[in-house]
């Protein structure tokens, strides 16, 4: 949740720490989702670097477990809250995401819905 400058980098960086485990919802939660959730200024940058960041985690997850990728889906489902910049950016992960070939149903239905909901 840090506005540090370099908050994407670390928390990138942390993915590869021992104590992580991609396969265990929770520290995923902690750390992804905290990011995803928990940090709009860095989340939310202009660069889009954020949503691709949480795109790539969704795409990466999906397959070992989707119920916590779909999960993650959330601040996607809330793309219309913001500019369209933003807007345009988070639309462009969801496409990635929808264009994605074997993704789970769960994952699919949210990103579809959201999309949908973009117009």
């Amino acid at each position: 949740m840090s506005h540090r400058p370099d908050a994407l980098e670390r928390v990138t960086e942390l993915l590869d720490h021992p104590a992580f485990a991609i396969r265990n919802p929770n520290k995923v939660y902690a750390l992804i989702g905290g990011f995803a959730n928990g940090n709009p200024v860095r989340f939310h940058t202009v660069s889009g670097a954020g949503y691709r960041f949480l795109a790539d985690q969704i795409l990466r997850i999906d397959p070992m477990n989707p119920q916590v990728a779909s999960r993650l889906m959330g601040p996607f489902s809330r793309l219309r809250r913001y500019d369209a910049a933003r807007q345009g950016l988070m639309k462009a992960q969801l496409e990635r995401i929808v264009a994605t070939p074997g993704l789970s149903a769960d994952v699919y239905e949210i990103a579809s819905k959201s999309l949908a909901a973009a117009g």
